[in-house]
């Protein structure tokens, strides 16, 4: 079940920030100062006025990066509002954070190695910041969380994986409660990378970035902790492509196969949260999606292209939109993501 979630998004800190801008449609896409952020794009969807000593406090960030910052602060977001119980059993609370890392940091610790004065003085304190598990440990250790530690790194799919690998650790009996979902940073490197990859023909769309963090565990325990059920979550499916032309079929399969394993039909679908990648994977997933008539929900076109992150708005929207809506309860969800690496995920919830 999911019985708890926290963002941090180009709308602001808080749900009730990211909520709210979707709720009005408003894009939370902005001009970038040149002088600040000297990238290949005009406008990103960043967090507004982010400084992590300003959220975070001074003790423990001076050599905190951006990903790590906003990683830190989603997970203490959630914890403040829910984490009711869980400090008493800190053990059985772990972290599966989707991240894809900071290329910013990597880039920047190789650059002092080899242009620093000889013996090539680095900061060693900024080393962690080159590890893509680095956002998931430090969050863990900053909110004391001894359970599980994980990082996965998926591209647009990466909160899917987290929520599923999530799911097996809590049916494994690995924790009573975990937190899960992806964090992504805005930076120079990322805006340069992205600028010249490969986006099946399409201009790039402006990126963004935040993080969404959910709170999983057993229905029992949630409610004994007197958390409301917000979602179950019935099951995801993944599958791998090739050739961008075949990223619907595998999506497809994907949708397919998460609806038949819960006994549902594309009918019973009633919201749909798709990734709209650019160019010919945005048109596979919306062939992929054809045969679904559920209401869509626009996520990319507002907020930008989040990385790793992406997924996790996704699923964000669809708790905001299920929290202003009764209509929704009781009905069925579908999250899907196709990434250009050639991955295809489907995430199937029940909302409450």
């Amino acid at each position: 079940m999911i019985s708890g979630w926290a963002v941090s998004s180009p709308y602001g800190l808080g749900r009730a920030a990211f909520a709210g801008g979707l709720a009005s449609g408003r894009r939370a896409i902005a001009p970038l100062d040149g002088a600040d952020w000297p990238v290949p794009y005009e406008e990103a969807g960043l967090i507004p006025g982010f400084d992590i000593k300003a959220v975070l406090g001074r003790k423990g960030t001076r050599s905190m990066d951006r990903v790590t910052g906003i990683a830190a602060t989603t997970v203490g977001m959630l914890l403040e509002e829910y984490g009711t119980g869980l400090a008493a059993d800190p053990e059985s609370t772990g972290l599966v954070l989707g991240t894809s890392g900071s290329v910013q940091s990597i880039m920047d610790f190789t650059r002092d190695a080899l242009t620093g004065d000889k013996p090539y003085l680095v900061d060693p304190a900024r080393f962690p910041n080159t590890v893509m598990n680095c956002p998931t440990g430090q969050s863990a250790i900053r909110h004391t969380l001894k359970g599980p530690n994980v990082t996965v790194s998926g591209g647009a799919a990466t909160a899917l994986l987290s929520l599923q690998y999530a799911s097996r650790l809590l049916r494994g009996g690995h924790g009573r409660a975990l937190l899960a979902g992806a964090a992504e940073e805005f930076s120079v490197q990322r805006a340069r990378l992205e600028r010249v990859a490969d986006h099946g023909g399409a201009a790039p769309q402006p990126l963004g970035e935040g993080a969404a963090l959910f709170l999983l565990q057993d229905a029992a325990d949630a409610r004994e902790s007197g958390r409301p059920v917000l979602a179950t979550v019935l099951g995801s499916r993944f599958r791998a492509f090739q050739d961008t032309a075949r990223a619907g079929t595998a999506l497809e399969r994907c949708v397919a196969d998460v609806l038949a394993a819960a006994g549902a039909t594309p009918d019973d679908v009633e919201l749909i949260a798709p990734g709209t990648p650019p160019g010919l994977l945005g048109k596979q997933e919306e062939s992929a999606l054809d045969g679904l008539t559920g209401n869509r929900l626009p996520v990319r076109s507002l907020v930008g292209d989040a990385g790793a992150a992406s997924a996790a708005f996704q699923l964000a929207a669809v708790l905001a939109e299920a929290e202003a809506d009764p209509r929704l309860v009781d009905r069925l969800t579908l999250v899907t993501a196709v990434d250009r690496d050639g991955t295809a995920g489907a995430l199937l919830l029940r909302l409450a």
